[in-house]
């Protein structure tokens, strides 16, 4: 009998089991094993430092992010105090998946089939990777941190079925020596509706790789096809594709993410990834430590409710930074026009240090009341086309 079966070992199911091993509970994570997931691989230094990262995990460290307009206009902004980490996802993941393990936490290799509950309590069935056998862990509690659209939201949540999401695509290359085009130093997104109609297209170095791709929510758009395009126009066409990855982002988080029972979401399977940026391994991991404190906070107590706490101590911090991002994607994603004026607004130096300081830090920053009412002021300016989509 365990504490708690982990369902899903990326950022948010590993994190939840090291924290519950660490605290002395019982834990066994699930993990398919083999799966990388699509990821520009972009981590704030907040999460280096809460999550005590260590230094060979950072492949690259970005000091410039550069937007590009659908016209091709070029706005570099300087991450000042700070900096952009990048890790590849293929390495980070296990590099956490091994941290719990030698936290105490039980490590079990095979695909998520069902859950189930008798008398004797409450089952994860899974398929053994090294039988094929089927086979049960018993439990009092699961953290379901499989993923978008994940099986255990959609069996055991209500709402979990219906959670809206993005497909990214992206390929992963070998990184050419620096170019014009192409700064290991720098990240490149590109804001244009050719490469994605709702989203955005990124060219993210990861040391002597680089991540190409794109997202969109429109069915139909030919993801491979923008991609290439998107390498061309960067340069990129000619350089050795590693490997090429999809796979759905969440849009919005779940309204609620437990079953009032036994079952508590983590992660994209509870729809923590950032609006507007896309942004996810630092949420997923807050949203797998939260879980593993309402985990650990009903074994003490007995009452179903604590499962509660993730969703709450989760939006107490971070509720208002998705509402105005998720603002920001409405206003100015959805047109070519709106793109353009977007990219226009971040010339703005207010604009560029309060982006990049909320980012390192992951709260809104409070501490210049004047520079928030400029911004909003343009912001509508350029919103009602008061301005023109140029700089100034």
């Amino acid at each position: 009998m365990f504490d708690v079966v982990v369902i899903g070992a990326g950022p948010a199911g590993a994190t939840a089991a090291e924290d519950l091993a660490r605290s002395g509970r019982k834990v066994a994570f699930l993990d398919r094993a083999g799966r990388i997931k699509p990821c520009g691989g972009a981590i704030p230094p907040r999460l280096v430092q809460d999550f005590a990262i260590t230094d060979d995990q950072i492949v690259a460290r970005i000091a410039t992010a550069r937007m590009i307009s659908p016209t091709g206009r070029r706005v570099d902004i300087p991450i000042e105090n700070g900096y952009v980490g990048m890790v590849d996802r293929e390495h980070f993941d296990a590099f956490l998946r091994d941290r719990a393990e030698q936290a105490g936490a039980t490590r079990v290799t095979g695909t998520f089939q069902a859950i189930e509950r008798d008398a004797d309590g409450t089952h994860v069935r899974y398929r053994d990777k090294a039988s094929g056998r089927t086979e049960r862990l018993t439990t009092r509690l699961i953290v379901g941190a499989d993923g978008a659209r994940s099986a255990v939201a959609r069996a055991e949540v209500p709402g979990g079925d219906t959670i809206p999401y993005v497909i990214a695509y992206h390929e992963v290359i070998e990184a050419p020596e620096p170019t014009p085009g192409y700064d290991p130093k720098r990240c490149d997104v590109i804001y244009d509706g050719a490469i994605s109609p709702d989203f955005y297209g990124w060219v993210f170095p990861h040391g002597g790789q680089a991540s190409v791709g794109m997202g969109t929510q429109v069915p139909g758009v030919d993801l491979k096809r923008a991609t290439a395009d998107l390498r061309a126009a960067a340069g990129l066409a000619d350089c050795r594709t590693i490997r090429r990855e999809g796979a759905p982002i969440p849009l919005k988080p779940l309204d609620r993410w437990d079953n009032g029972r036994d079952v508590v979401l983590a992660g994209d399977a509870a729809g923590v990834v950032a609006p507007s940026s896309g942004e996810g391994i630092y949420y997923a991991m807050v949203g797998g430590r939260v879980a593993a404190s309402a985990a650990a906070a009903m074994l003490t107590t007995g009452r179903v409710r604590d499962l509660q706490l993730a969703r709450r101590l989760f939006m107490r911090e971070h509720k208002q930074v998705f509402r105005v991002l998720g603002a920001m994607q409405n206003a100015y994603y959805r047109s070519d026009e709106r793109r353009e004026r977007f990219v226009s607004l971040c010339h703005d130096i207010d604009v560029q240090r309060l982006t990049f300081e909320a980012y390192m830090n992951k709260r809104l920053v409070k501490a210049r009341p004047m520079a928030h009412l400029k911004i909003g002021l343009k912001n509508l300016a350029h919103l009602s086309r008061l301005v023109a989509a140029t700089r100034t």
